[in-house]
């Protein structure tokens, strides 16, 4: 198969969808791989290491997406690329279509194959493609939230730990998944006081264990949210309902409620925020706004910050299922395995996974009967 690896366009968007040693991987499968010059600079990775293991390096997108059957990105693509779409092509990346219905609807347009990496789901529920990114996104929130609450960067100058004598930051997870799970751990791990929040009280017994107690566990309920909400100094969201928009569970009101100076760091962006007054994603270049005297942090690519590390995690995550992919036509690696099956967002022209057409009100349609048209 040929496989192509373009340049991310996202602002500040440093990852790369392959490492070198991802790329060895298909060259020995015998698959074809193009890689466009500078695609792996912003995460160390020179054009020459891509060629010293047998990819051939391209001087533009267009050369990439023009050749190749299978385009393996990490974000979804910007509307500068929706003209290299095509019927015959397999598109695969974190696309998060929930509230992105221009390119939802451009993907349709083409009769191509998308699949995105969030929505890739094991028979237990899990997400094996998100979850590396979900880490990184998760450590990084408890990490930028406590720069932000630096007086310098616009913080009420809160040092989360505290020091004897002094109280530590209050931090408000909401959601105990992966991100969640991360992020408390940091949090705690600066010496925070740190509560979070779930629905599902299993997941509360476990973060419970898992913590040995230092982390407080609530049951998500908008009484509890809002008791717990007032007067933090560091508000993350980390609510995930796999391929939909999340839910706004932090209203306006509680915001508010934190006071000038607290900061909101919500990793849901990239699904439509799970924070109210988060109304528009952020760039690396410019992270923050503020809101009724808070900040705001709600960058949608939060990895992109810590590329090499990202892209690592990333490869090692996603290469055996680019591996299965490629490695015949994509009907028959969706039959064997279903996970990737959840995965394809839209197929030829219809789409295929329930809520990303929820999300648009759009019909839905089961990717074999489409197959089988």
């Amino acid at each position: 198969m040929r496989i192509g690896v373009p340049k991310e366009r996202k602002p500040d968007e440093y990852r790369v969808a392959l490492t070198p040693g991802g790329v060895a991987s298909l060259v020995r499968d015998g698959h074809q791989v193009q890689v466009e010059a500078g695609a792996g600079e912003g995460s160390g990775f020179g054009d020459d290491q891509y060629r010293a293991v047998g990819a051939e390096v391209v001087p533009s997108a267009e050369a990439v997406w023009s050749t190749a059957e299978m385009v393996v990105k990490v974000k979804e693509p910007l509307p500068e690329e929706y003209r290299f779409f095509r019927p015959d092509l397999v598109l695969v990346g974190y696309l998060h279509l929930a509230p992105e219905p221009e390119l939802t609807r451009a993907l349709i347009d083409s009769g191509m194959a998308a699949i995105g990496y969030e929505t890739i789901q094991l028979d237990d529920g899990s997400l094996p493609l998100l979850e590396p990114m979900s880490e990184v996104a998760g450590r990084m929130a408890a990490q930028v939230g406590a720069q932000f609450l630096e007086r310098a960067w616009g913080g009420r100058g809160v040092l989360l730990g505290g020091v004897p004598g002094v109280l530590p930051g209050r931090v408000v997870v909401v959601g105990g998944g992966i991100v969640g799970t991360n992020a408390a751990r940091v949090a705690l791990g600066l010496g925070a006081e740190v509560t979070v929040l779930d629905v599902d009280p299993r997941r509360l017994r476990w973060l419970d264990d898992y913590f040995r107690g230092q982390v407080r566990t609530l049951f998500s309920t908008p009484y509890n949210l809002a008791q717990v909400v007032e007067g933090a100094d560091l508000v993350v969201g980390a609510v995930l309902i796999p391929g939909a928009k999340a839910p706004h569970l932090v209203t306006e009101a509680m915001v508010r409620s934190m006071g000038p100076g607290a900061v909101v760091v919500d990793v849901a962006v990239d699904q439509g925020g799970s924070v109210e007054t988060v109304d528009h994603p952020t760039t690396h270049s410019h992270p923050t706004y503020v809101r009724h005297g808070v900040i705001h942090y709600a960058v949608a690519n939060m990895p992109g910050a810590v590329p090499r590390t990202a892209t690592y995690a990333l490869t090692h995550a996603s290469l055996d299922w680019i591996r299965e992919l490629a490695a015949s036509p994509l009907e028959a690696a969706l039959r064997r395995r279903p996970a990737l099956a959840r995965g394809l967002n839209v197929y030829r022209g219809r789409v295929t996974h329930p809520r990303v057409a929820e999300a648009h009100r759009l019909p839905w349609a089961d990717w074999t009967e489409v197959a089988a048209r």
